[in-house]
């Protein structure tokens, strides 16, 4: 003998299953704008995030491009210039500083020790070496990718004493 069910609790039961189906909406929508949430906080966290130094200087990437380098050196960022001065001659960036890349260490103290340093060659071979020893002494430095080469080619300035 079936019985069947009496018209409330038929009621009741869909009352139920459409409560259940109304808190899972309610928690699939929940878990989703959370992880949206967390999602933009991360994002922002990158892209925002600007790491510094002791003196509150942007850590400089450990390469720049010529542009972003010419971009830097005109907010005053200090450009070292590390050939030899035989290449220093035939042409520099105006504002530049010479410190042959063999006289390097040994002349550290001639830079500043708190501000943030590109440091530039002929094509970029010699600007990592110099990059890499102020990087090991404590300074906030980076490489510009093709050196004075492309900064020419760019046709930024170069002077020539």
């Amino acid at each position: 003998m079936t019985r069947r069910r009496s018209a409330y609790a038929r009621a009741k039961a869909r009352r139920l299953r459409e409560a259940r189906a109304r808190r899972k909406r309610l928690n699939r929508i929940a878990t989703i704008t959370v992880l949206t949430l967390a999602a933009i906080g991360i994002f922002l966290a990158i892209v925002l995030y600007q790491p510094s130094d002791a003196a509150g200087n942007a850590v400089l990437p450990r390469d720049v491009s010529v542009s972003e380098a010419y971009q830097l050196y005109n907010e005053g960022y200090l450009l070292l210039d590390v050939r030899t001065p035989e290449e220093w001659a035939a042409g520099h960036a105006p504002l530049a500083v010479l410190i042959p890349l063999d006289e390097l260490p040994a002349r550290l103290n001639e830079l500043p020790p708190d501000e943030p340093v590109l440091v530039i060659c002929r094509s970029g071979n010699r600007s990592v070496v110099g990059r890499d020893i102020l990087l090991q002494n404590g300074f906030n430095a980076a490489s510009v990718t093709g050196g004075m080469n492309a900064w020419h080619a760019s046709g930024y300035p170069v002077v020539t004493p």
